[in-house]
């Protein structure tokens, strides 16, 4: 069965990243169809809009759009009308409960979720200390981490830690390497969250070996040994269990699931803390 495509122009006066998200949340619903992105992100004027509207003249498909300016708005709701495209004001309903709710109208501001506002620096600052602390690096200072993950090689921490960074949580990663002890910093940290990672042996020796693979590295070795890894994913979850750490196993979890049950976890730690 062939795979079907559709144009999907996504028109913001921002950087588009709302509308990017929420089209791919929907697209990913629909198996065998793929979408053409058309992205036009801080379209803010008139002539800016005129160059949207005749990419969207040439090929025709759904029309998803924050524009706070009313007049762009209807000019661009008048241009898809006229090429029979369908479209949507993503925002609209959301501002609409808004409004409702709070008896009060909005303020046209468009990007007015980026603003430099406390927010922003917090999570420039924990992208700093996590990139700092990736890979055990600098582990003295761990316990002003708010989350530390350990686990196996391949067990995406970096990645994770990553992401939450980009949430604004300072997130530090310590690998657990056969025969290495585990930084004594970490075992003594109170402050952080310690998270283990952990997956299925089968499904780490995968991506090793995929790894070695992409190094044209030689593939004997302990390192991708099916036995010897079950051993190390027994270690950490004896390790983990000792100090009753939490574990989260991400054989079928991508990063973003990976990263909401970890700031779930968080909260919960977070409030314990306070009240301690």
């Amino acid at each position: 069965m062939g795979r079907s495509y559709f144009h999907l122009h996504l028109v913001s006066d921002s950087t588009g990243e709302t509308l990017i998200t929420v089209a791919r949340a929907a697209a990913a619903q629909y198996e065998g169809v793929s979408a053409i992105e058309h992205v036009y992100p801080l379209v803010r004027s008139s002539t800016q809009l005129d160059r949207v509207i005749s990419e969207i003249g040439a090929a025709p498909g759904i029309v998803l759009y924050t524009l706070v300016d009313q007049e762009l708005s209807a000019r661009l709701e008048e241009a898809c009308r006229d090429t029979g495209s369908p479209m949507l004001s993503v925002l609209s309903p959301v501002h609409s409960l808004f409004q409702s709710y709070l008896g009060t109208a909005s303020t046209p501001r468009p990007g007015a979720q980026h603003m430099l506002n406390a927010e922003y620096f917090r999570r420039i600052d924990a992208m700093n200390f996590t990139l700092m602390h990736d890979d055990g690096q600098l582990p003295h200072d761990i316990d002003e981490a708010e989350v530390v993950l350990i686990g196996v090689s391949r067990t995406s921490k970096t990645p994770t830690a990553i992401y939450l960074a980009n949430r604004g949580v300072k997130t530090a990663n310590v690998p657990l390497v056969p025969g290495v002890p585990l930084p004594a910093a970490v075992e003594e940290a109170r402050k952080p969250l310690i998270v283990g990672l952990v997956a299925t042996p089968e499904r780490i020796v995968q991506i090793r070996q995929n790894r070695l693979l992409s190094l044209k590295a030689d593939d004997d070795t302990d390192y991708v040994d099916r036995d010897r890894v079950a051993e190390e994913i027994a270690h950490s979850r004896r390790l983990c269990a000792r100090h009753n750490w939490p574990m989260i196993d991400v054989t079928r979890r991508s990063i973003e699931e990976t990263a909401a049950a970890i700031l779930d976890l968080y909260r919960a730690h977070r409030m314990r803390f306070i009240a301690e």
